[in-house]
């Protein structure tokens, strides 16, 4: 017969792996009764690598004595049976004050909240209420959960860059429904019927909440793949798919792909170019400063014309990774023609290192959208690379050739053409080994800018669809698909019911159509 196994106990006194002790005057215990062996043997180990002395046996040295799901009563009754005579004065905390101090790594202040009360009450806290669909919820860019919809986030982004985009979408709204809560998560008794919460995420917020990181979390940030399809598609015109092409043919960062044999396209040349400038966030002062050049350059072109800035910036947020803009105007064709004249002259002026510009493909059918092969519009875009000059002390921009211009106009100083410069400053890095290093003597930098047109009709559904966020828009969709029987896109709304379209001027005529609270762009954050 084989005998049990003793358990093993590691006395405290030496530590785990020689742990220093930072905090010696607290002395804790966790108390296994309702916590459980193996959950107890976790927080112990934890506490000790923070710096905190733990007792796996309790003794008078114990200064605080921690319980989970515990009355005061109960506690001292079972102190009662370890010591004779009085019972010793020792804290008696919830595990909530240990978690805390987990999180903060240093023992925090005891208040009222974390002491053991006389009664045991249970919880029956749903301290939030959340709508299902986050077109439904109100989210500013104030976020108390932060460390939480941080993990969930990059959970998404990982699984994004896989290509398992069901369990990013399920990570999206997870962390979405954390965004708008009005208070910190403290337990997950306050997430109680919440929506859009699976197990996965829930596993997460849990052990967050305990230890104050996810080792899920932690062990693929610092996994090599995850480092390399950020840093590859990072490079502006490199999808999930080409990143993970060249990881199997052993490319891991951007030197190893200027000495492979690649061959890149004109998007992706120009994104390994410009790479360090185009992965630094753009801020709202240079988003202004081109926004300034566009709209005299959109009015130059075509006076009456109209452009607004979208994306991030309409939402409030004070950075972003590029800049967006859409133009139209009052009349109703009058944008026809328009990009390709506004490109013009801005290539004139130097001002694109790259351009790509697509048709506008839509057309309305009478019998209702088709299914779109993806979420993308087709409206005529264009994607660049803006050469957004820098200031100097005086606040007078500066071209590279150190010709001092006011309001980022290059005027005389600018090439004939900005598409040949481009080509010729491609070439020179090229011929430099393209190393996209900062340099403290470059007058410009490197801007992600999309231009959208649309015409006046669509102006409205662009409008909404062009400021996001991703998972709103998605969200708008879903509610209008499921809820309403409709079909949404950055061009319309088709009622499936009735037939037929429904126009809009402005986007809270689209938010009534859908039966829905309008929600204005700083709240939609999601």
């Amino acid at each position: 017969m084989v005998p049990l196994k003793r358990r093993k106990v590691v006395s405290s006194q030496t530590g785990t792996c020689g742990t220093e002790i930072k905090f010696p005057q607290f002395v804790l215990f966790l108390l296994e009764r309702k916590m459980g062996t193996s959950r107890r043997s976790f927080l112990s180990e934890l506490g000790r690598r923070k710096g905190f002395k733990v007792e796996d046996k309790f003794s008078e040295t114990v200064t605080h004595v921690i319980s989970e799901s515990n009355s005061a009563a109960e506690v001292r009754t079972w102190l009662d049976t370890q010591v004779r005579g009085q019972t010793p004065s020792v804290h008696l905390l919830d595990v909530s004050w240990f978690t805390e101090s987990m999180q903060a790594g240093h023992p925090v202040q005891i208040l009222d909240r974390h002491k053991l009360q006389e009664q045991q009450i249970t919880e029956e806290v749903v301290a939030f209420s959340v709508p299902s669909y986050a077109c439904q919820r109100r989210t500013t860019l104030e976020n108390h959960n932060m460390v939480l919809t941080d993990a969930l986030s990059l959970l998404a982004e990982n699984a994004e860059l896989s290509e398992e985009d069901g369990r990013g979408v399920a990570f999206r709204r997870a962390a979405a429904v954390l965004k708008c809560l009005p208070e910190p998560v403290r337990s997950m008794a306050q997430l109680r019927g919440l929506p859009c919460l699976g197990d996965h995420s829930l596993r997460v917020i849990k052990e967050i909440l305990e230890t104050g990181a996810s080792s899920e979390v932690e062990s693929m940030r610092e996994s090599e793949r995850y480092k390399a399809l950020k840093v590859l598609t990072g490079i502006f015109g490199v999808g999930a798919k080409t990143a993970d092409r060249w990881i199997r043919e052993g490319i891991q960062d951007l030197q190893q792909l200027r000495d492979s044999e690649q061959t890149l396209n004109r998007a992706q040349q120009a994104g390994l170019e410009h790479y360090h400038d185009l992965n630094q966030l753009v801020t709202k002062a240079e988003a202004d400063a081109i926004s300034e050049i566009m709209e005299r350059t959109v009015i130059s072109v075509l006076p009456g014309a109209q452009m607004t800035l979208i994306g991030g910036f309409r939402r409030g947020k004070q950075t972003g990774h590029d800049i967006d803009f859409l133009i139209t105007h009052p009349e109703e064709g009058r944008e026809e023609g328009l990009m390709s004249k506004v490109v013009s002259c801005l290539e004139a002026q130097g001002f694109l290192l790259y351009q790509k510009t697509t048709r506008n493909s839509y057309l309305e059918s009478s019998s209702g959208p088709g299914r779109p092969s993806s979420n993308m519009d087709r409206f005529e875009r264009c994607f660049s690379i803006f050469k957004l000059a820098k200031e100097d002390k005086r606040g007078e921009t500066l071209m590279e050739d150190g010709a001092k211009t006011l309001n980022g106009d290059p005027g005389s100083h600018s090439p004939s053409s900005g598409q040949s410069q481009a080509s010729g400053d491609r070439k020179r890095a090229s011929e430099d080994g393209a190393k996209d290093k900062p340099s403290k003597h470059k007058r410009w930098r490197a801007v992600r800018v999309d231009l959208v047109v649309s015409p006046i009709s669509q102006f409205a559904f662009a409008l909404l669809g062009w400021t996001g966020s991703k998972l709103f828009e998605r969200e708008l969709r879903r509610w209008a698909g499921h809820e309403r029987s409709m079909s949404l896109s950055s061009h319309a709304l088709f009622d499936s019911k009735q037939g037929r379209y429904l126009r809009a001027t402005s986007e809270e005529e689209i938010f009534a159509h859908l039966g829905l609270e309008f929600i204005p762009p700083s709240e939609r954050n999601a």
